[in-house]
Formats: C-alpha cells, sequence, structure tokens
C-alpha cells in the first residue's frame, strides 16, 4: 500500500528497456546525438510548434533554469503561497536567479487567484527601484494539491501575466496528470493557453530521470545553454534522458500512465468517502487524494502497512481539522496495483 509520493514508483517497463537498448555502443556527447536530434523534433510535433527544448535531470533545476532564463535585476517571481518552488526546493529558484525573490499569492485549492495576481502586480511601481522588479509568473499544472486550471483559468491568467510584459512559467511535474484529466492536447494547455516556458515533468509519471524545460518563445532561451552548463544540468550522456523520453512518448504511453494513476486515485478517493472514518478534504482531480483522518486511525493504517504522509493544511478559513484529526496525503502512480487500494480501504472501513 505504497502512497507516498509518485516518485517512490519505478520506471515503466517500455522507459527500462529503452534505457537498456542506448547503453551499447558509441554515440556523440552534450545532446548532439541523433538520438537528442531526433527527441527535440518529436517535442516540435508534440506540441505542434517550433520551440526551443533543455533536458535536465530534476524537476528542480527545470523550474530553477526556467527562471534564471527569464531574470531581471531586482527580481520577483509570483506564485502560489503553497507552489513548490516556495515550499519543496530549499531555495534553488533563488540560487539560481543570484537572488531573485518568491512573491507569494493566495488562491483556493492551489490556483493562483487572477484579483490576487493582478493587486500585486498593481504595487510594483516600475520607476520605483527601491522594491525591485516583477520577472515572471510561475503556476503549477497539476497543482500542489492535485487540482487543475481549466483553460478559462489559464487564459485568464495569461492575459493578466502578458498585460504586464511578462512571461508565464508552468511548472509541470505532474503534467500529463492535468493533461488526461482535462482531455486537452499539450499545445492547448500550455502556448495555445499563453503559456512561455514550460518545466515538462516524467520523473514521476515513469522515467527515471527525465525532465524538460520549453520554451515556447524561443528568444527567452537565448541564454539557456550556458545558463544550463553552469548549473551542472549538461549531461555527457543526453542520450539517456533522450532514451527515456522516446519511450515515454512513443505510442502515447505517458498518456496511458497518467489516466491508471489518476483512475486509482479516484477509485481511492470514492472509497474514502464511503468509510465512516475518512474525510476528503477536496476532490481530488489528479493523482493525488486529501484526507482528512483521526491521528490515531493514519497511526493504525500506518502500522499495518500503508505508506502515506501527513500533510500541513492550505490557509483556507473554509476548512477546519476536528480535534485529534490531521490531514493527509495519499499519492497514486503508474504502478499502482488495485489490490493495494483493496486493501486499505479494506483496513479504513
Amino acid at each position: 500500500m505504497f502512497f507516498a509520493s509518485d516518485n517512490w514508483a519505478g520506471a515503466a517497463d517500455p522507459v527500462a528497456e529503452s534505457l537498456s537498448r542506448h547503453a551499447k555502443g558509441m554515440s556523440p556527447a552534450y545532446g548532439t546525438s541523433d538520438l537528442d536530434r531526433r527527441l527535440e523534433q518529436r517535442f516540435n510535433e508534440l506540441f505542434e510548434t517550433e520551440l526551443e527544448v533543455f533536458f535536465v535531470g530534476t524537476g528542480t533545476a527545470a523550474n530553477s533554469l526556467a527562471l534564471s532564463a527569464v531574470n531581471r535585476p531586482g527580481g520577483f517571481v509570483l506564485c502560489h503561497r503553497d507552489a513548490h518552488l516556495i515550499e519543496d526546493e530549499c531555495g534553488a529558484p533563488e540560487f539560481f536567479t543570484s537572488g531573485a525573490r518568491l512573491a507569494p499569492i493566495t488562491g483556493d485549492l492551489g490556483r493562483v487567484c487572477p484579483r490576487a495576481l493582478q493587486k500585486q502586480l498593481r504595487r510594483f511601481d516600475p520607476n520605483f527601484v527601491h522594491h525591485g522588479q516583477p520577472m515572471a509568473v510561475s503556476i503549477t499544472q497539476a497543482t500542489e494539491v492535485g487540482t487543475v486550471y481549466d483553460v478559462d483559468q489559464l487564459n485568464e491568467i495569461s492575459g493578466i501575466v502578458h498585460d504586464y510584459g511578462l512571461p508565464l512559467h508552468m511548472d509541470g511535474a505532474r503534467f500529463a496528470n492535468a493533461l488526461v484529466h482535462l482531455d486537452l492536447t499539450p499545445a492547448e494547455m500550455t502556448w495555445k493557453a499563453g503559456v512561455d516556458v514550460l518545466s515538462f515533468g516524467g520523473t514521476k509519471n515513469g522515467c527515471w530521470c527525465a525532465e524538460a524545460v520549453i520554451f515556447f518563445r524561443p528568444e527567452l532561451a537565448k541564454q539557456m545553454p550556458f545558463i544550463r552548463k553552469r548549473a551542472a544540468q549538461l549531461f555527457s550522456k543526453t542520450r539517456f534522458i533522450a532514451a527515456q523520453f522516446h519511450a515515454y512518448l512513443d505510442d502515447d504511453l505517458w498518456l496511458g500512465l497518467a489516466k491508471h494513476a489518476n483512475e486509482m486515485a479516484t477509485r481511492l478517493a470514492e472509497g474514502i468517502e464511503q468509510s465512516s472514518t475518512g474525510e476528503l478534504a477536496w476532490k481530488n482531480q489528479t493523482n493525488e487524494v486529501f484526507v482528512i483522518l483521526p491521528k490515531s486511525e493514519a497511526e493504525r493504517l500506518q502500522d499495518a502497512g500503508a505508506r502515506f504522509y501527513p500533510w500541513p493544511a492550505p490557509n483556507d478559513p473554509n476548512l477546519e481539522l476536528p480535534d485529534g484529526h490531521s490531514m493527509y496525503r495519499l499519492v497514486t502512480s503508474f504502478c499502482t496495483d488495485p489490490s493495494e487500494i483493496e486493501q486499505f480501504l479494506k483496513l479504513l472501513w
């Protein structure tokens, strides 16, 4: 019963097989192999546009280097107050941007509130040097609480961001999970909705170690080759990242893996709703389920072998935890077996 994180999951069989297959022989280094070049073209086709793509090893690197590429002196990145950028990256965005700051924005269920975003942007007078200047807005898709922005919400936010002459960055660590929930194309969920830079995640959804920074406005990527090299993210044997992504994208494997993870989360959430002890904090849309449990019940489940983490409750005035209760996060993955859910629910009921 492994619901701690989709980071606990291994690699999908086709990804592992592709790594093994491309481990033999010689190949040009530093992203210059035929395999790398074919993958770059594959991303152009996938997103239906000419773009610039840079492969890196971690999601933290993808986010941090994406923001480094659009950095400004005295820069601020505006993002949700519970975003991974603020909460879980150990200051890496600030470090790699040489000191850019993160300005938190409010919003329900992990999504930036457009009104709050506009209010915060109005605070910055471009002629007042002491406050610094906005350099980008970042949103997370799917969010840190398992929800998604629909197309209308994306268009509303990107319209505000572009009115201020800023780029919109999307942290897509669980990009595939959001995409299959919304039933959109990659283009519809990104550049067609105003996204300028994307951190495209594969590691949480069946890859071994594969992330990409995608620029839909290539002029923003001018310094990215040097930024990536300086950050020690230009791997000499980039063919191994390329090999993962080739298998990941072929025959829509990535969408099938995400669909399975989402379906397992829905099955888990429906079972929790029917229980007498568990309560959903909000309805899941992707592969993360947030549940309110008595602390004693959570301990009993964990003692029985279930793996999941306590989670800090968001700053939401409408959410109150009863005495003796806490919030917990349960995450399904591409390799979650239905029997794990059945076993967990049997214990919960």
